[in-house]
């Protein structure tokens, strides 16, 4: 009998190709979803559990019905924006969701925990590749919150109730190659799903915000994962602790960035279509630029971003744009 994975937030776009890889690889993904921000139609490769994560007895019946050997915590509020307009709400949400599942998990018998966390409990490093060992100073409430949860899983570690590995990343683009899943949010916030729908013309114009940073080309600087060498990794530590390998961080990255300029030209090459655009203010809470490593990642998973190009990331997310998408 296979076993089962419970994924957070598995109707979302990253957990949604997390559960399609864990199926690849003979696991039966459970989505704990609120559908807050997730979409019904993502969830295609295993069972959907409806709950919230602030509802404790909810996990704990969740738990109990499926006995999941591992859990891959992807469910969280991520917009950085917000996060500065409404740090409570973050810390709240993020933080006391995510202690809610870990004891809901100890109290379950999953002893287990993959976790998606963030380059941007790094804060601005300007002109640094990021390591694992990079002092973490977070400067909006989305990646205070999210060091936050990585402090929580290794005290309860430490304890000896559970086993954890930290993934840190920052932005993830692309959608699966055969376009079964693929990103869309409500509203839409991030760059390469803005702007092929402004070329796809579903909206007006893309907004770039900021063009006054102390960059080549005076846009902020990112570094981009293709989501499914992101899953990838997440598979890859799962088998870590199944293996009783023990808690690690892991950050996830490219080790180079693009700017919102360079990916714009981009996408106007792969798609051979123009980008409407306009240019606004910065962002509160936007980093200068965020580039990180993933020599830990290579050596010891033997993890690879294959497909972390930015005409690949771009082609396949353009692929599944011009599809029906998510209706619910």
């Amino acid at each position: 009998m296979a076993d089962h994975v419970l994924v957070t937030g598995g109707a979302g776009y990253i957990g949604a190709h997390a559960c399609k890889a864990l199926k690849a690889e003979g696991f039966v993904p459970v989505t704990f979803d609120n559908l807050s921000t997730g979409w019904r139609d993502a969830v295609k490769f295993g069972p959907l559990e409806l709950g919230d994560l602030m509802d404790r007895a909810r996990l704990e019946a969740v738990f109990e019905k499926w006995h999941p050997v591992a859990v891959m915590h992807f469910a969280a509020l991520s917009q950085v924006g917000e996060s500065m307009s409404d740090p409570g709400r973050y810390w709240r949400e993020n933080v006391t969701g995510a202690l809610n599942l870990i004891e809901a998990g100890i109290a379950g018998g999953c002893p287990r925990f993959v976790f998606s966390s963030t380059c941007a409990t790094y804060g601005d490093k300007d002109e640094v590749t990021l390591t694992e060992d990079t002092p973490q100073t977070p400067i909006n409430a989305y990646g205070g919150s999210k060091l936050a949860i990585e402090g929580m899983l290794r005290d309860f570690a430490a304890r000896g109730d559970l086993a954890t590995v930290i993934f840190r990343y920052f932005n993830v683009a692309g959608a699966d190659p055969e376009a079964e899943v693929g990103e869309l949010h409500q509203p839409e916030t991030h760059l390469i799903p803005l702007m092929l729908e402004a070329i796809a013309g579903k909206r007006p114009a893309l907004t770039i915000h900021g063009t006054d940073y102390p960059t080549p080309d005076g846009t902020c600087i990112r570094d981009y994962v293709h989501v499914m060498d992101l899953v990838e990794a997440h598979v890859l530590g799962l088998r870590w602790l199944l293996d009783g390998r023990g808690s690690r961080v892991f950050n996830l990255g490219t080790g180079s960035g693009f700017s919102v300029r360079e990916v714009v030209e981009a996408s106007r090459a792969v798609t051979n279509r123009a980008v409407p655009m306009t240019e606004g203010p910065r962002r509160p809470g936007d980093c200068v630029k965020l580039v990180s490593g993933s020599r830990r990642a290579e050596a010891e998973l033997g993890w690879r971003a294959g497909r972390s190009t930015l005409d690949q990331m771009i082609a396949d997310a353009w692929r599944w744009h011009q599809g029906p998408g998510f209706t619910g």
